[in-house]
């Protein structure tokens, strides 16, 4: 069972030195000046880092101060850097694979030595703590170095695509996700385009381009709001094909259009990923993994938002799920008591924006309104706060039993450290609960007969099923894909990654969720 936190007093704690944006932006004008001027960050297409762009302010959300915020481009400069990149591209695909490995570890070594930096930057931009911030640059290092390893075979027999890889991602994970894509897919032979997110991370993908650029890798960093380069990054003929990561009504639209297009596509969505209970005992286990699926505010796309649980078994799951989520730790990710303190262990700090802190915390409310009961309410009160911080985009766990139908929170993903719980009698109504959302990226079932598992879990519409375990989005061979509307076109991970930016025999069919057709791996 986890413990329950003792409360910190704030009123001593301290930013680390060393820590400051200040300190941050500072050294990543040392390291990369060609890509950061003054008070902002450059965008880069055609080789060069580009001053066009109008630059919106930005605030931390770990404190409310001004950060730099992304510079925006219209949609004519936008469409030049497209074409920019097919010509780098139609270079790129003739460098030989030996070579284009070479550059790619070079930009990994120059990765691994500003690993501090690219986490602090995702610490302010995002609000990750330094754990969670450290993580997600090593996985970008760690897996992409499993590619360079492996790719030879994953290569034979096949070309890269006919134009460049276009890459829309969302703000959560710039590295294990955005970066570690694009350098997987220019090692594959394509050059590449990421669009910065809006909401945060732009200074960290601004550095880690600079340092892919600096090694001949054909990087295109541009920012700009989705209507302004749609025309560019999805329907320009010259994209090969577009990667996209975010919410089911933004890749609708994109998929739509690709379709129409008979454009190459992996659009990973979101889901309501579910974990069910159902005659199961083993408590101790399932109190200790309640905090981690708080990792990160359950900002990820693999969270698990909403327990289905036996009503018979209500009052155990109970025992083990409140002691646990109390214990949760929130706060300011540098905030240290003394100078010399390693930086705290926290299971999230704020959320990406106080925008999306109210948005929250009126759904809740709105839920309980209309009938849910609130089963814990955390306060900031307790969390590790600056004397004076701005909070406002912290929101402490919330659970609530039996969301209405009425509210978006018994059908839709949250994004935020809201808990849903419902209740129900049969296993029938396990799985029509489980499947609420018409298909989701993971799931999980908590039972101890391994024999009803074999039976249930096909049966839950997610992509991947835990007995008993959460499941992640995975690394190096372990492969990913949604079911349902969470997932549109080739599913990825291990050599479908390679295999979804390269073009194969005549007539292959690359596994994945198509308009036509649905292929399991």
């Amino acid at each position: 069972m986890a413990p329950t936190p003792t409360p910190t007093s704030t009123s001593h704690l301290q930013l680390k030195p060393g820590t400051a944006w200040s300190d941050a932006w500072r050294r990543s004008l040392a390291v990369a000046p060609e890509a950061f001027r003054d008070d902002r960050v450059l965008n880069l297409w055609a080789s060069s880092w580009q001053t066009e762009g109008r630059a919106l302010p930005a605030t931390s959300p770990v404190d409310g101060s001004p950060i730099a915020g992304p510079p925006r481009l219209d949609a004519a400069t936008a469409q030049q850097a497209v074409r920019a990149s097919l010509d780098e591209h139609r270079a790129w695909r003739h460098v030989p694979l030996p070579e284009r490995k070479a550059r790619v570890t070079a930009t990994l070594d120059a990765l691994t030595e500003h690993r501090e930096l690219l986490a602090l930057l995702l610490v302010w931009e995002i609000g990750k703590p330094w754990r969670l911030a450290q993580a997600d640059v090593d996985r970008a290092i760690d897996g992409v170095r499993w590619y360079v390893e492996n790719v030879d075979r994953m290569l034979e027999g096949r070309t890269p695509l006919s134009g460049p890889v276009s890459n829309i991602a969302s703000w959560n994970y710039p590295m294990s996700v955005l970066v570690h894509a694009m350098l997987t897919q220019a090692l594959a032979g394509n050059a590449v385009i990421a669009k910065a997110p809006t909401d945060g991370g732009v200074a960290c993908l601004t550095l880690a381009s600079a340092l892919a650029v600096r090694e001949g890798i054909p990087v295109t960093l541009v920012s700009g709001g989705g209507r302004d380069l749609s025309e560019a990054l999805v329907r320009s003929p010259e994209i090969g094909c577009v990667s996209f990561v975010g919410g089911r009504d933004t890749g609708a639209d994109i998929a739509t259009h690709v379709a129409d297009l008979g454009k190459r596509h992996v659009l990973e969505q979101e889901g309501l990923n579910t974990w069910g209970v159902w005659n199961y005992s083993d408590w101790d286990a399932l109190g200790a993994v309640i905090p981690k699926l708080f990792d990160y505010g359950k900002q990820r796309c693999t969270a698990y938002p909403r327990f289905v649980v036996q009503r018979s078994q209500f009052a155990d799951f109970l025992g083990a799920y409140l002691p646990a989520v109390r214990s949760i730790r929130v706060g300011h990710p540098l905030a240290v008591a003394h100078p010399d303190d390693p930086l705290p262990e926290l299971d999230f700090g704020p959320l990406i924006n106080a925008a999306k802190a109210k948005e929250l915390g009126d759904l809740v409310s709105v839920a309980i309104d209309r009938g849910a009961v609130p089963l814990h309410q955390g306060s900031l009160d307790e969390g590790r706060f600056l004397p004076g911080q701005d909070t406002s985009a912290y929101l402490a766990p919330v659970t609530l039993l039996g969301p209405p139908p009425s509210s978006p929170l018994h059908h839709a993903e949250p994004f935020g450290p809201v808990d849903t719980i419902v209740l129900v009698d049969t296993e029938a109504e396990l799985l029509a609960a489980m499947n609420a959302s018409n298909g989701a990226l993971v799931a999980t079932l908590s039972t101890d007969d391994p024999a009803t598992y074999a039976r249930l879990s096909p049966q839950i519409r997610a992509f991947k099923v835990g007995h008993g375990k959460p499941r992640s989005r995975g690394d190096r061979d372990e492969l990913f894909g949604g079911f349902g509307h969470s997932w549109r076109g080739a599913f990825v991970g291990g050599e479908l990654l390679v295999k979804s930016v390269t073009n194969g025999p005549e007539g292959e069919r690359s596994p994945g969720n198509f308009p036509d057709y649905h292929l399991m791996p």
